[in-house]
């Protein structure tokens, strides 16, 4: 059987993600420190946790409904219109997930059509150029620059927009870099989209890790509210990532069409998932601020260890990620980070694994304890400076 002319190609000549190899690396090394992982290094809140196992306690371990729980989706609007001011309808607005991933995909293959185009910000979110792929769009690259602390200008946006711009993913609190997009940053962004046919796919999984101010939605503009779909979830701010729960809120027309897509490919979210993030909309929040505040005591001591041994780094405001230049080494991206990993046993993600706009930069979390994080500057600062040196 000829299996390479038979498989679809656009999936055939994939790359595999770029932080799969780091991975790999670290299964066969002991003492390993890993600033790799974008996971909260918290467990889920007891509060939490125990609802989903009261839930089957109770035997709720059957299908749930297809766009999720009719008292999840109540809850979730009720926490974006509390925390954001935003108004969405349980009933058509909004779709239960399995993780935010799935509905990005959800999102790009209801209104991508073949040859669309999709305007993605470099560096980014490694799914998001594949997922537009797959779904027969073509990916239209803005390289976001370090000097603009890696937000989006309007200037930056009219330049790539043509007839054939179908939507643009936005990411914000970002990752990789920790960037944040300010009301004033936004408004330049929606005078450039407001009057075009041009849908925003809004990632906000990471608002809640918002360190300085308050996170602002782009559809909590008027004119962007419908052509807007929000993308969230319980990963990154419950500390909930192995629960896989996300949910997407937007028109209904578009997420009717995701609905169906849903219904056929996954059916529904995991029973006891729902019944935790219902506890989680309903009573986490002293939680997400108590882990918030510990993010951001390590974000500034991450920050300041690295800018103290010359690998510049701008000052990330949201998610947990740090993204320090390292072309003081005169390493690229993947020798620094794999020399590192081998000579210092400690991980860090090549700024290239999420897109050529990320190649002298690495990827740092400090979504692990403040021990690790000190240990793991030392040792960077020992590799680094002598390469400085060098």
């Amino acid at each position: 059987m000829n299996f390479e002319g038979m498989l679809n190609p656009t999936a055939r000549d994939m790359a595999p993600s770029g932080i799969r190899k780091y991975f790999d690396m670290i299964n066969e090394m002991k003492g390993v420190i890993s600033l790799g992982i974008g996971e909260p290094d918290f467990v889920t809140p007891w509060n939490i946790s125990r609802a989903g196992i009261r839930s089957i306690e109770e035997g709720h371990t059957h299908y749930a409904p297809n766009s999720g729980y009719g008292a999840l989706r109540q809850e979730i609007c009720k926490y974006v219109n509390r925390k954001y001011g935003l108004a969405y309808s349980p009933d058509d607005q909004t779709l239960v997930t399995v993780g935010g991933s799935e509905a990005i995909d959800l999102i790009l293959r209801s209104i991508i059509t073949s040859g669309d185009e999709v305007i993605v910000l470099e560096p980014y979110f490694v799914a998001y150029k594949p997922c537009v792929e797959l779904a027969g769009g073509i990916p239209v690259i803005i390289n976001l620059k370090a000097e603009n602390e890696f937000k989006l200008t309007a200037e930056e946006l009219e330049e790539k927009i043509t007839a054939k711009t179908k939507a643009i993913i936005l990411n914000f609190p970002n990752n990789p870099t920790g960037a944040i997009m300010t009301g004033d940053d936004l408004d330049a962004i929606v005078g450039v989209l407001k009057d075009k046919d041009i849908f925003v796919i809004s990632d906000e999984i990471y608002a809640e890790l918002t360190y300085e101010g308050k996170h602002v939605s782009i559809a909590s503009y008027p004119e962007m509210y419908d052509k807007t779909i929000l993308v969230s979830g319980f990963s990154k701010a419950f500390a909930m990532t192995g629960w896989r729960l996300g949910y997407a809120l937007g028109n209904s027309k578009v997420i009717d069409i995701m609905f169906k897509i849903h219904q056929y490919s996954i059916m529904s979210s995991s029973s006891s998932s729902q019944y935790a993030a219902i506890d989680a909309m309903r009573n986490g929040d002293k939680e997400v601020e108590m882990m918030r505040d510990e993010y951001n005591r390590r974000r500034r001591i991450m920050h300041k260890g690295f800018n103290d041994m010359g690998l510049a780094c701008f000052e990330p405001k949201g998610a947990f990620y740090m993204f320090p230049c390292i072309k003081s080494t005169g390493l690229t991206s993947d020798e620094f980070s794999e020399q590192l990993l081998l000579e210092e046993k400690v991980l860090v993600v090549a700024g290239d694994a999420f897109g050529t706009a990320g190649e002298g930069f690495v990827r740092a979390t400090y979504a692990t304890s403040m021990g690790n994080i000190i240990e793991a500057l030392k040792r960077i600062e020992r590799f680094s400076r002598k390469r400085q040196r060098d």
